[in-house]
């Protein structure tokens, strides 16, 4: 079983539960036996072009997502100054983002996929899902490429709908004043269901959180935060915990 056949089930199996699918039903959409399907998650078989490309279409992600399998050995993303930054944010290949959306009384979560491949501007490739999160459970996601810039203290996504050119939002994290596994940040972009420019104060995180009271107070904006911004008559996000 080789490392690359068992990362790509790795995610296969990663955005079939993402997207609430059970073996079956994965397996009924690309007409092949539940059996099978559970061997290309766990690596057993190598997935032809054919195949993969009909489980992409399926789970609504790009081939890329799905075969970006990189050996360990291999160089971290450096900032745009050439330096290798030692930060879990600048190291890490997978970011979770929360925000809460007061126009329908909801958090809202997200995954970034980064993608270690750098061009000659220094920037790297990026994906990024949102989903929001009813009493239901979460809906159906709104998909987005892009690109991620990194520098000293910021780091900038900048992504589109894959479905919409005209929705683009930017992305900017701190680089933590010292190691923590969260930063704050400011996503801003067209809002896809009423085409407005909107912000949202959220927060990035190292690891998935818990959808709690705690978190949607954490990313409610405070009464000190308003008055400051109205007497600034800007909206600003610090990085401070």
């Amino acid at each position: 079983m080789s490392e690359l056949n068992t990362h790509i089930g790795s995610r296969i199996r990663s955005y079939r539960k993402q997207r609430k699918l059970t073996l079956q039903q994965l397996a009924d959409i690309i007409h092949k036996s539940r059996a099978s399907v559970s061997k290309y998650e766990t690596g057993e078989i190598t997935l032809d072009i054919e195949t993969l490309y009909e489980i992409s279409r399926a789970l609504d992600v790009s081939l890329y997502q799905l075969t970006d399998y990189q050996p360990q050995e291999e160089t971290l993303p450096t900032c745009s100054s050439g330096r290798t930054q030692h930060s879990p944010f600048f190291q890490a290949s997978q970011l979770y983002f929360y925000f809460y959306d007061g126009r329908y009384h909801r958090l809202k979560d997200g995954i970034i996929h980064i993608h270690k491949t750098e061009d000659p501007t220094g920037s790297c490739e990026a994906s990024m899902s949102i989903s929001s999160i009813s009493p239901s459970g979460r809906s159906s996601g709104i998909h987005y490429t892009g690109k991620v810039v990194y520098s000293d203290m910021l780091i900038r996504f900048s992504f589109v709908n894959r479905y919409n050119a005209l929705e683009e939002d930017l992305l900017y994290i701190f680089n933590p004043l010292e190691l923590r596994d969260y930063t704050e940040g400011l996503l801003c972009g067209i809002s896809s269901v009423d085409l407005m420019p909107c912000a949202f104060k959220c927060l990035v995180t190292l690891n998935p959180q818990e959808t709690t009271e705690d978190l949607k107070k954490h990313l409610l904006f405070t009464g000190p935060e308003l008055r400051r911004w109205q007497k600034m008559n800007m909206l600003l996000v610090n990085n401070r915990e």
